[in-house]
């Protein structure tokens, strides 16, 4: 099967995939994805351990009331649903740029001939 190439013609083993994976948008996408996704696992597997290790090994803090019956290890249990809440809006926003670079990597297929109805419902 013929495919698009990097300049508009039929090229032979190369497939949509291949073009999109060459294109600098593409590159800067997976690139802003690592920047945010990594980042923010990591703080959050770091932040949802802290818990365990802390009322392990620093017993005496943890259970330091703060107010009436509450104490610190109460207070960061309910601390991660919020964090878990903050994490998901901040990708939500992070998501819209990664739509923008989808969107100019689509627009920049169909400038070269690329026919999102040829492939399926998904274009590609």
């Amino acid at each position: 099967m013929a495919t698009l190439s990097k300049n508009g013609d039929t090229g032979v083993g190369k497939t949509k995939w291949d073009r999109v994976e060459e294109m600098e948008e593409f590159r800067l996408l997976i690139l802003a994805k690592k920047e945010f996704v990594i980042p923010a696992t990591i703080f959050f597997c770091v932040y949802y351990f802290l818990l365990p290790v802390l009322v392990g090994y620093a017993p005496g803090l943890m259970t330091k009331k703060v107010w009436g019956p509450l104490n610190i290890a109460y207070l960061f249990a309910l601390s991660q649903f919020f964090m878990a809440w903050i994490v998901a809006v901040l990708y939500v926003g992070a998501a819209k740029k990664f739509d923008k670079f989808g969107e100019h990597i689509l627009e920049q297929l169909k400038r070269e001939g690329y026919d999102d109805k040829q492939d399926g419902k998904r274009g590609l």
